[in-house]
């Protein structure tokens, strides 16, 4: 992983650009913040002041950001009283961020195969990474899959891009991703039509499994969503035996590493240590958090 990235983060008085509410208390925010957009990376996030009068911040991973129209979006769900109070602005109030924090992920070049998993309000990164991989143009080939147990926050639609080695029922996919010509396809428990019954990481193992070796030999994994879900995705990289990035969702209160208050244990070449999520993650790999 890179250096820490601490000393790009900036704080900013952003105007809302846009507020769209989605289901099951779910939205996705749009603000003007342009040095943060300037450095933002998939995997960081940014520490949002819900309200003025409200001075305790709230991680949202960036979902998406502009370099050149200098806005960042995230996708949030209200669940708290902070939370609440962030859906409750309206466009062209202003909202303090403090971001991007933390380290981002890390592509393999050398595992042209990218497999992306999020879930729930683990989605935003993954596509964060999926627009960061086609503006750069690079030989990387990413398939993502994602999951929700509420409505997906956005419109399914039919996918016209055939994905082999999973069910051919299995079609919905995310409109703007396949916009960007990149497949994938969602999964959930409920019952959904064109999405798969069953957890993302079943729908993950159906696709590897329909691999040659030399194909598998390829995908490198990267992931967010909570923490069960990483702890089966973790598994599912051991059983394939493919490497494995997975950001992870933790309370924080400074986001900044001042208060330690989301350490985790990680393996470590020196032995097991205790790691903040918010500047020596929310990235790790996960055989140094799951095992």
């Amino acid at each position: 992983m890179q250096e820490n990235t601490r000393n790009t983060i900036f704080v900013e008085d952003a105007d809302i650009i846009s507020q769209q509410a989605f289901d099951e208390a779910q939205f996705v925010l749009r603000v003007h913040a342009p040095k943060c957009a300037a450095v933002a990376q998939p995997g960081q996030f940014a520490h949002i002041q819900c309200d003025p009068q409200r001075p305790m911040r709230r991680p949202l991973s960036i979902m998406r950001a502009s370099v050149e129209e200098g806005w960042v979006e995230f996708l949030y769900k209200a669940v708290g009283e902070g939370t609440a109070l962030l859906a409750e602005q309206k466009v062209g109030s202003s909202v303090s961020v403090m971001g991007p924090i933390g380290r981002p992920f890390e592509l393999r070049a050398d595992k042209p195969m990218a497999l992306l998993l999020g879930g729930g309000v683990g989605i935003p990164p993954m596509i964060f990474l999926s627009e960061s991989i086609k503006e750069e143009g690079s030989n990387i080939r990413p398939i993502v899959f994602m999951g929700s147990e509420v409505p997906f926050p956005f419109d399914r639609k039919t996918s016209v891009i055939d994905v082999a080695g999973i069910p051919p029922d299995v079609s919905d996919c995310l409109p703007l991703i396949e916009e960007w010509n990149i497949p994938s396809r969602l999964a959930s428990l409920q019952g959904y039509d064109g999405v798969y019954q069953g957890y993302i990481t079943d729908l993950a193992r159906e696709w590897l499994s329909s691999l040659s070796d030399e194909e598998k030999q390829q995908v490198a994994i990267y992931s967010c969503g909570p923490t069960p879900m990483l702890k089966a995705v973790a598994s599912l990289a051991v059983e394939f035996n493919l490497p494995c990035q997975v950001s992870l969702e933790e309370y924080m209160a400074c986001a900044v590493g001042g208060c330690a208050g989301c350490v985790v244990k990680v393996k470590t070449d020196e032995g097991e240590a205790m790691k903040r999520v918010c500047v020596d993650g929310p990235v790790f790999e996960a055989e140094t958090v799951f095992s």
